[in-house]
């Protein structure tokens, strides 16, 4: 039985410290550690150089708009659902390194 998920790959969400962000799909995972660093925000899910199981309900990763990333507890993070198509398209220019 597969667990439903709270988010999925590519919805724009919003953390609880007013920052937007988009969630990662776990094959862009690894090219996004490379490319971005590791930010430190309310919220996220372990300590620098945890290991992570990504369920995409409690552990969530993010890339943020200021070019940090998290894995995020599902709490800490909410979907935006105002988000208008300019922001949405930055973060996946962002996301995809166009």
């Amino acid at each position: 039985m597969q667990r439903k998920r709270a988010f999925e790959p590519y919805d724009v969400v919003i953390a609880s410290g007013g920052q937007v962000g988009i969630i990662v799909d776990f094959s862009e995972l690894e090219g996004v550690k490379a490319r971005f660093r590791e930010g430190r925000r309310p919220g996220s899910h372990f300590a620098p150089g945890c290991c992570h199981v990504l369920d995409y309900t409690t552990q969530v990763p993010v890339l943020f708009e200021d070019g940090t990333y998290n894995v995020m507890r599902g709490l800490g993070i909410r979907k935006f659902k105002d988000a208008d198509q300019v922001k949405r398209q930055a973060l996946e220019r962002m996301l995809t390194g166009a």
